[in-house]
Parts: C-alpha cells; structure tokens; sequence
C-alpha cells in the first residue's frame, strides 16, 4: 500500500494542493496571535510546528474570536466562555483552556446570587445604561454626578459614594444598574442589593448558620448599592448588627457604597431610630447617619413616576 504522502503527491501532480497548504501555513505563522507565542518561546522547532499545525490553528482561530468578544452568550468558542493556552511539552505543542474573565464573571455573579437570594437584578436593571435615559432638567444632574462615579470610581482609594434621594418610580434603581454596567466596562465587581429583602435574608441567616458568610461577602464588595433603604421595617438589630458593621468596614477600607431612598438624610435618620423595643434612639442613629452623610453625596432624582 502506498504510504499516504505517496498517494497525495500521486493526486496533487500540479503541485497546487501542496501550494494552497504552504500559504496556509505561511499565513498562520504570520498571525498576530502565533507571532506572539513564537516570540514567547524561542526554543519552539520547525518540526514542533509542523506536528502541532493543527493545535495551531485551532489556537489562532479561538484566540481571534476572543479578540473579537460578541459576549459570552455569543462565544463563537468550542467551549463557550473559555480561550485557548498554548504551551509546550516534551517537545510538543500542546493546547488547553482556561475560564475568560467574562466567564469568570459569571461564575462569581451565580455564585453570589446563590449565597445572597436579595441581589436585585430585574431584566430592565440589568440592561441599563445611560444612553437611553431620557435626560430632561429634573434628572440631569443626578445623571450626571452617576456617570461620574461609573467613570472614576476607585474602591480602595476613594470611598466616597452617592445617596439617591427621590419620589417612587423616578428611576433610582435604573441609576444604579446603569452605574453597576460602566463599572463593570471597567472591571470593577458591586453588589446591587434589594434592601429590605436583604435585611429578611439576614434574620433568616441565623437559623441557617451563613449570616457571618453573608454579611462577609457584601461588606467587602468593591462597590455595594443599597437600593430602597428605609423601606423596610427598621428594627435595633438590623441596624446595629447589620447595617452598623457594614458600613464601619466599608468606612475603614474606602469602599464606596451607594443608596436610593424615599427618605432624604433627616428622615432616613427617623426610620433608623425606631426601635423595636418602644421609643427611639436618636443617638444610634446619629451614628449612622453620621457615616452616611460623610461618605455619600445627596444626589435628587425628580421627574414623572417612570412605573405608573
């Protein structure tokens, strides 16, 4: 039996197969992402290259569709969400692949969501951005002074935030969303947290054994957003357990938590001195509000009721 170079020499007499096969692999060592691994590692053979072409191309081809991301829903990649490693051994091309940072993403975003049930990511939030907000005189400042914290924003650095102050359905959470997409353009992870359902999660917590876990995972997020903050039913534990050390450590550490509320500072500061055990206390919540004022800025929402 002729060997199989034999047979295709005996097919290819013109010699144009052999030709169209040299450009192919001419292009391919010209391209930008085997140039760079070539430059990489120098001890790479012609003979390495000409067992490994497939490997190569396989490479190339997944490399470019990471350069040209359509999102990972879109991955275009054998295994979605995922880029190629090329590497060597034992004189060998060898492939393999790793999690993309979109996917990387995901994955702490599902496994966030898992932990905490109150993340608040509605279909229309989770799209938000500020090109398609309706920019009329009663809501341009507050979106301006937004994008101005998506752009700037530096936890760690900087832990100045914003609070949200505005009538029901002026747009608050949809702020927020839109800010939670620019940070996230520039890769930095927040939290967007339903706050009333939050502090119910946390009670529930105890009896579960991962409150310390949650409490943990929300005070250390690079950016927290606390949306509708006075709605619920303020109790003394809520406040001093949970909301107290969250802010404490996110104060200390420079990290920027943001609010939306109903209520403006004064009025938040009544919710937040009531106490469950009868009367109030004022100095309690001073101390709060005091760490509020002092690391946001009051920002008004006005315009028309956007839900009704």
């Amino acid at each position: 039996m002729d060997s199989i170079k034999g047979s295709l020499e005996a097919f290819d007499k013109d010699g144009r197969l052999q030709h169209r096969i040299n450009e192919q692999k001419k292009r391919l060592l010209e391209s930008e992402s085997v140039q760079s691994f070539l430059s990489d590692n120098p001890g790479v053979t012609g003979d390495m290259v000409d067992r490994g072409l497939s490997k190569l191309y396989e490479f190339k081809k997944e490399r470019e569709n990471c350069r040209a991301c359509p999102g990972l829903e879109n991955c275009p990649n054998m295994m979605q969400g995922y880029r190629p490693l090329l590497y060597t051994e034992r004189q060998s091309l060898e492939l393999s692949y790793t999690r993309c940072p979109l996917k990387l993403e995901q994955e702490a975003r599902l496994e966030q969501q898992q932990l905490i049930q109150s993340l608040y990511i509605p279909k229309d939030v989770l799209d938000a951005a500020f090109d398609d907000m309706d920019q009329d005189n009663q809501r341009a400042k507050a979106i301006s002074q937004a994008v101005r914290f998506g752009v700037n924003a530096n936890p760690g650095k900087d832990g100045m935030g914003l609070y949200f102050h505005g009538k029901f359905g002026v747009g608050k959470t949809y702020l927020l969303g839109a800010i939670a997409n620019e940070l996230k353009d520039n890769h930095i992870q927040s939290y967007l947290i339903y706050t009333p359902d939050f502090f119910r999660e946390m009670k529930q917590a105890i009896g579960d054994g991962t409150f310390q876990e949650k409490l943990d995972a929300v005070r250390v997020a690079p950016v927290l957003m606390l949306d509708d903050i006075g709605a619920e039913t303020t109790t003394a534990w809520t406040r001093d357990e949970i909301l107290g050390p969250i802010l404490q450590y996110r104060m200390s550490e420079k990290l920027p938590t943001l609010f939306t509320s109903n209520y403006d500072y004064e009025e938040l500061e009544e919710q937040l001195a009531y106490s469950d055990k009868g009367g109030t206390e004022q100095l309690k919540a001073k101390r709060i509000m005091e760490r509020i004022k002092h690391y946001t800025t009051f920002v008004e929402v006005g315009g028309k009721n956007r839900r009704g």
